[in-house]
This record gives structure tokens, C-alpha cells and sequence, in this order.
């Protein structure tokens, strides 16, 4: 049944392509065809040019228009809901049998007394019609004989029940999932699972889309639309002075017999062409990168700002003769390159010039403009993570720009110095837009991606961000905490190379969850305070630890922050245990970790799933036992570090980033030298003796340290990190 699921899911999102092709084609077609580089006449206006007069009818005229009425058919058509098949109830006879017969089947390895169990398991695992979990297999073979007749009599009842509504092929995976609600409460937890398993493998469609169904409602509501009668006075405008002409107009004007209804055929093949060539180059690039293909989302949008770009140049350039010099293209290319890589941004940045530019003038010049600048734009060494990126990627493209206009400008015999200051100027202010339009459009299309802009990590680094002013005052230890952490995540990502900005911003919110419950962390905890963990059960005790991480997302998703920085709550402690709970749990049943159910004590997960998240985790960990166990050297301080990372490493913490053994070795580097300069060893003081007289420069004293900057006991340690963690 999956592979059967999997072969049309791959038939649908290839069928998915192809129409994305035909459409993005004749998008691209239209866009140069329907082009107003030259001043159309009264005579020879096609749909989209601007009208250079007002064109009035000579006569009253009233006609059927054909474009009205065959929209208002399309749009009655359009409005038409599917029409499906009513459910077939041979279909839900059908299952029910075969449910009958797994069932008779089962029964009869259940009652093999020659077979072994784990022949009897392989029995289960040769029924065809339903794959059997390794548990439930189990399970059905430990159950009685009067469990398992109620397992069958319920599971025949629950099909039943669910084969009599209406299943569109849409809802098969919908209608699985409510079967658990439909068990019987009579039946223990663990039969109705069993039922539910055996319920879920024969669910299948009964009601289908219908085409004629559909067809026929559609024709139907095509018929009743009525003709659209058009009516003109004698001298009333048909088409404006500098307006588009549409094709309503277009058609009054054929009526009039005011438009030129032949066109060149040589004109459009010459435009298929070139879009052919161009969309040709794209479609060789993507054939060797087939991972862009993979996600429809990418291609949509990379799909929409091409054709974006590319209408709003055919459209604009034509109108003044200053307008291409501003036009920012440049912007295009930025926003791939920040979105999908260099690479594509270049190689799809050269098509979409060419058929931007062709027909123009000047469309060589143009070229050589907007490539030239573009390519410089995306390829200047910069952090994308920062805005001021843009500024030095707007101000690149804006000198290229303005040197490929010199160099176009300055052979000629008699150079206009005026002419090429303009351009020039114009260059800059194209720098501008370039700059401008990039940041927005990153910002607006970035979330579509899961990615998330510079623009919006600055915003939620703000400590007057509700949710880090809500931190800062209910919490303001672990405020404290999180800002020594987010210091040497961030430098850490910068000596590997990882995004250093979203690494800071996701390790200030990623224990904003123990704002809830404050005073359970030690770090919010006044010197000399009781521990509130001793008094309570080691398993309540984790728990209160662990929620601080449901309870974060909660407050993250409510505060609408992105998904990426939801990734640094739910990721920094992987799924780890709470060690010290852990161990206390076990002092409690003498060391036999059997009586214990290890779940209790660790975190929900999952573990880091990039970079970033990986850094905050070790960034956590070291920070808290160092802070715990205040090394005396640091040599020390080292080892701590690099034993912390190493267990994260050795219990696969890390398996699913990508960081490197190298990575690994700067990143101990890094915390060691940072955490060395904040947890630095003090000087010690000499002592004085008592002056024979009272001095009251010398009656004051210092205060005594405070108890988390003393050298904390093993045990104490251990709680203090996982508090501060």
C-alpha cells in the first residue's frame, strides 16, 4: 500500500512540474510578447500596450462581446465545486470480509500449538493484507483467548462504522487517525491499540472524484450565463491616452473596425525562441542540481520572483528613458544568492536579463549593465547575517554599474560628461533600490523557507522584546545565564564559521521557559536560599527541570517567534536525562535501575539538528559545569569542557549536525578561552594584623563571596548544573 502511495505521490509532483513548465513558459512568453518598447498606434494596438491617444467612436455601436461573456462562463465554471462518486457500500462489504478472513487467519496461527512464538510471529508477519507491528504482533499472540474475541468482535464493529461515512481518497490518512476515538472505553488501553492497528489497514476510499460529475455541473453552469451586450455612443472614449488596452477594448475596437486584426507570425516564433534558449539554460542547471526540483515551495518561489522581475522590467523600462538605469535587478540576484545560493542566482540572473532587455535599444548596453552589477553584488565576500551586507552589496552594484556605463561611454569621439554624471547618479540610486528591495523581499519570503532574515533576528535581539523583558524581570538569573551562554555560543560560531547572529539570539531565548517556574533554578535562587529540589521525589523534581522546555515553545509559540529559534528551546538539551535526579532516583531503590523508568528523567528532544542548536547544547553544558565546578586551572578548565563535549558526542547528541572533528577541536578552543577570561582564578588577599587603635578606613570589610562562587561539593555540583542548564 506505500509503495502504491509513494508511486503516485511521485506521479503527482512530476505531473506538478510539468504543468509549473508549461505555465512559467507561456508566463514568459506573454511577458515578452505583450511588450511596449515602441509607442503603438491607433491601428495596430494589441492587449497590454499603452495607448498614445484617445481613440472615440465614431458611431453608436451595440454588440455581444465574446471576452465578457466567455469570462463570466470561465468565472461560473471556475466557481463549481468537485462533484463526487456516493459512497459505494460494495466497498466497505469488501473490507469487512477481508478484515474477517486477516482475523480467521490469525486466529489460526494463535492456535498452532506445534508452531514456537517466534514462528507464530513470522506467520503474522506473512499476512498480506495488513503489516502487523513487531509489538502488536506480540501483543495479539500474549492476549487470552476471550481478549482476543473481543479484540476481533470490536475491530469488525469499528470498520464497519467507519466504512459507512463518506472516505474521499483525501481523508483515508484523517479517517486513520480518529479511529483510536471510535474504540470501545471498555476495552483496556492496550486492545483497543490492537484494534486500532487492525482497523487502520483496511480503511480505504469510497467515495471518488468524478470528472463527468464535475463536467457535467460545469457545462451546466456555462449555460446558464447570459450574453454580455456592450453598448457605445456616438463620440464616447473606447480607449484612454496612456492607459493599457485590454482586451475588451481591443474587441469594441475590432467592432468599430478601428483595429488591425492581422499579426506577424515571424514577430512571435522570434519571441518563442529566445524564451526557449533562455528557459533551456535554467532547465540544464537544475537537471544537474536535482535537489532544488525536490521542493515545490523553492520552486514556486523562485519561479514568482523571476516572472516578478521579469514583467515588471518588460513593463517599466520602455515608459522613460532613465527608468532601466534604476530599474534594480540587481535585487533578483541578491535575494537568490541569500535564499538559494550564489550559484543560482548567477546562472538565473543572465536569462532573466536577456529577456528583460531584448527588443530595447539599448538592450546590449542593459545587458552588460545589470549582469556586470549583479555578479558583483552577490559575489563580494560578506556575512549575510548582518543588514549592513546589503548596504555593501547595493553600494557594489551601484560602482559596477557606473563603471560599465563609463566604459561603455567614454570611446565615443565627443563623450557627454553631463550625460555620464546622470547615468551615473542613476547608478547609485539603482545601488539603493538594490539594497532596499533585497532586504524586503528576504524578510517577506524568508518565512515561506523556514529561514529567517538578519532584519528579524536584530528585532528579537532587543532587550525590550516582550518575551526577553518578560525573562529579564521573572527570571533574571537565568536573563544573566542565558546572555554568558549566548557570549560563547556566538563566538563560537564564528570561529566555525556558523551564523553567529541567529546562534546569539536562539541561546537568548532558549531557557525562557524556566520563567514559569523561577525559583526551581538555582541561578534565580538568593544565596543561602533552600533548595526547593531536595525536599521533593526525584521523578517531580525532573520533571519541574524538563518542563522548562515545553514550557519555553509554549511561550515562544504564543509570542509568534520564528521556527527557527523555537529549534534552540526544543534542541539545547537533546533527549539527556537529568543526571542528578537520575542518580537520586536510583539511591532510592539501592542502585537497581530496573524499578526505574529512565523516560521520566529525560528531555522530550530531538536532538540539535544543525550547527547552531549543537553549539548552544555544548555552550550550556560547559558554561553550567564550570560556573559549578570552578576549576582551579586552565588546564582544568579544559578538561571539563572537553569531557562535556565528548559526552554529547559519545551519546549521539550530535549525530545529526554536521559538525566536523575540527569543529569540534575550535569549539573546546574557543569556550576554553572565553570561559577563562569570565571564570578567571582571584587573587588571593594577605591578612593584616588588628591596628592597636580603632581606623575607620580599616573597620570596613569585604563581603563574603556568595555561596555559587565558592567551590561547590560533587553532589551539590550536580544539581547546580542541571538547575542551570
Amino acid at each position: 500500500m506505500s509503495a502504491i502511495v509513494s508511486k503516485t505521490a511521485r506521479i503527482r509532483y512530476a505531473l506538478f512540474l510539468f504543468l509549473l513548465f508549461v505555465v512559467v513558459m507561456a508566463a514568459i512568453w506573454l511577458a515578452v510578447v505583450v511588450s511596449i518598447s515602441t509607442a503603438p498606434t491607433a491601428t495596430d494596438l494589441q492587449v497590454g500596450d499603452v495607448s498614445n491617444q484617445e481613440i472615440l467612436a465614431p458611431f453608436a455601436i451595440s454588440y455581444t462581446s465574446d471576452v465578457l461573456t466567455e469570462r463570466r462562463r470561465e468565472t461560473a465554471a471556475a466557481l463549481v465545486s468537485p462533484r463526487y462518486t456516493v459512497p459505494d457500500t460494495s466497498q466497505a462489504r469488501q473490507q469487512l470480509d477481508q478484515m474477517r478472513a486477516a482475523l480467521t487467519y490469525i486466529s489460526s496461527v494463535r492456535a498452532d500449538t506445534f508452531a514456537s512464538f517466534d514462528q507464530k510471529l513470522a506467520d503474522l508477519a506473512a499476512l498480506q493484507s495488513v503489516q502487523l507491528s513487531q509489538g502488536t504482533a506480540e501483543a495479539i499472540l500474549n492476549l487470552s483467548e476471550s481478549r482476543w474475541q473481543a479484540v476481533q468482535q470490536e475491530s469488525l464493529v469499528v470498520l464497519e462504522r467507519v466504512m459507512r461515512n463518506t472516505i474521499r481518497e483525501d481523508q483515508v490518512e484523517d479517517t486513520r487517525r480518529s479511529v483510536p476515538n471510535l474504540v470501545s472505553l471498555s476495552l483496556p488501553e492496550d486492545q483497543a491499540a490492537i484494534v486500532a492497528e487492525l482497523v487502520a489497514a483496511f480503511i480505504v476510499p469510497n467515495s471518488f472524484y468524478s470528472e463527468s460529475l464535475t463536467e457535467a455541473a460545469r457545462q451546466q453552469a456555462i449555460a446558464a450565463v447570459e450574453p454580455y451586450n456592450v453598448t457605445y455612443a456616438t463620440g464616447e472614449t473606447v480607449v484612454r491616452r496612456g492607459q493599457r488596452v485590454t482586451e475588451t477594448e481591443i474587441e469594441a475596437l475590432q467592432h468599430l473596425g478601428l483595429a488591425q486584426t492581422e499579426t506577424r507570425w515571424q514577430d512571435y516564433a522570434a519571441d518563442g525562441l529566445i524564451v526557449i534558449l533562455c528557459a533551456g539554460l535554467i532547465l540544464l542547471y537544475l537537471r544537474r542540481h536535482s535537489e532544488l526540483t525536490a521542493d515545490g515551495r523553492k520552486l514556486l518561489i523562485l519561479t514568482g520572483l523571476f516572472l516578478a522581475f521579469l514583467v515588471g522590467a518588460r513593463f517599466i523600462l520602455p515608459l522613460h528613458e532613465v527608468l532601466p538605469y534604476i530599474y534594480p535587478m540587481g535585487a533578483y540576484a541578491l535575494v537568490v544568492s541569500g535564499l538559494f545560493g550564489t550559484e543560482l542566482a548567477i546562472v538565473t540572473v543572465i536569462p532573466l536579463t536577456l529577456l528583460s532587455v531584448y527588443g530595447h535599444s539599448v538592450s546590449f548596453e542593459l545587458s552588460l549593465y545589470y549582469i556586470v552589477a549583479s555578479m558583483y553584488g552577490v559575489l563580494i565576500p560578506k556575512r549575510e547575517q548582518r543588514i549592513t551586507a546589503y548596504v555593501w552589496s547595493g553600494i557594489t552594484v551601484a560602482v559596477a554599474g557606473a563603471a560599465v556605463l563609463v566604459a561603455y561611454l567614454l570611446p565615443q569621439a565627443e563623450p557627454d560628461w553631463m550625460m555620464l554624471a546622470r547615468l551615473a547618479g542613476f547608478s547609485l540610486l539603482n545601488g539603493v533600490l538594490v539594497s532596499g528591495f533585497s532586504v524586503l523581499l528576504q524578510f517577506l519570503l524568508a518565512p515561506l523557507l523556514g529561514q529567517i532574515t538578519p532584519l528579524q533576528l536584530l528585532e528579537l535581539s532587543r532587550p525590550d522584546h516582550p518575551l526577553l523583558s518578560y525573562l529579564m524581570h521573572h527570571a533574571p538569573g537565568t536573563y544573566q545565564h542565558s546572555l554568558q551562554v549566548a557570549n560563547l555560543a556566538e563566538q563560537a560560531a564564528e570561529a566555525i564559521g556558523a551564523n553567529s547572529l541567529l546562534t546569539r539570539v536562539g541561546t537568548l531565548y532558549h531557557d525562557v521557559g524556566k520563567t514559569i517556574n523561577p525559583q526551581f533554578f538555582i541561578e534565580n535562587q538568593a544565596p543561602g536560599q533552600i533548595n526547593t529540589h531536595e525536599d521533593l521525589d526525584p521523578v517531580e523534581s525532573a520533571a519541574i527541570i524538563i518542563s522548562h522546555v515545553t514550557d519555553g515553545l509554549e511561550l515562544a509559540r504564543k509570542n509568534k517567534l520564528p521556527k527557527r529559534i523555537l529549534d534552540f528551546i526544543s534542541e539545547h538539551h537533546g533527549d539527556m536525562i537529568t543526571y542528578y535526579q537520575w542518580t537520586q532516583a536510583l539511591k532510592l531503590v539501592d542502585g537497581d535501575a530496573s524499578k526505574l523508568d529512565k523516560e521520566f528523567f529525560r528531555y522530550p528532544g530531538p536532538r540539535p539538528q544543525s550547527r547552531e542548536t549543537a553549539l548552544v547544547m555544548l555552550a550550556d553544558g560547559c558554561e553550567a559545569r564550570v560556573r559549578a565546578q570552578r576549576p582551579a586551572d586552565v588546564e582544568a578548565l579544559r578538561e571539563i569542557i572537553k569531557d562535556t563535549v565528548e559526552k554529547r558526542v559519545d551519546s549521539g547528541q550530535l549525530d545529526q549536525t554536521d559538525l566536523t572533528l575540527q569543529d569540534l577541536d575550535i569549539i573546546i578552543n574557543t569556550y576554553t578561552a572565553t570561559l577563562k577570561g569570565i571564570y578567571h582564578p582571584r587573587v588571593e588577599y594577605p591578612t593584616f594584623d588588628a591596628p592597636t587603635r580603632p581606623n575607620p578606613l580599616l573597620a570596613w570589610r569585604p563581603a563574603e563571596l556568595p555561596e555559587e562562587d565558592q567551590e561547590p561539593q560533587s553532589e551539590q555540583s550536580s544539581i547546580e548544573i542541571e538547575q542551570r542548564r
